[in-house]
């Protein structure tokens, strides 16, 4: 199934590498590459994922890369991912749509 990352995700990650950089540009490099790969499983396993606690919505999953949820919505035609949060993160509200 395809994968999509929202303009959310994305700034995310974009986030994570800028900070994670200021201590180590090549950890940060591995870490984006750990969370973009996670995603790859998401694309094969839609459901593998478990439902996320907060929203308690069966198309609303999450898979953990530690420290990091990834959080992603089930879609008939795709996957969007929705947001890349450290663990210790206050989880957003839920999407619209």
């Amino acid at each position: 199934m395809r994968v999509h990352w929202t303009d959310t995700a994305i700034n995310h990650l974009h986030s994570i590498h800028e900070y994670v950089t200021q201590n180590s540009k090549p950890y940060a490099d591995r870490l984006i590459h750990r969370l973009t790969h996670r995603s790859e499983q998401v694309g094969l396993f839609p459901r593998s994922g478990r439902v996320v606690p907060e929203y308690r919505r069966d198309d609303i999953r999450e898979v953990i890369e530690p420290p990091y949820r990834i959080i992603y919505r089930v879609k008939d035609e795709q996957i969007d991912i929705l947001a890349v949060l450290h663990g210790a993160q206050q989880t957003p509200s839920v999407p619209q749509t």
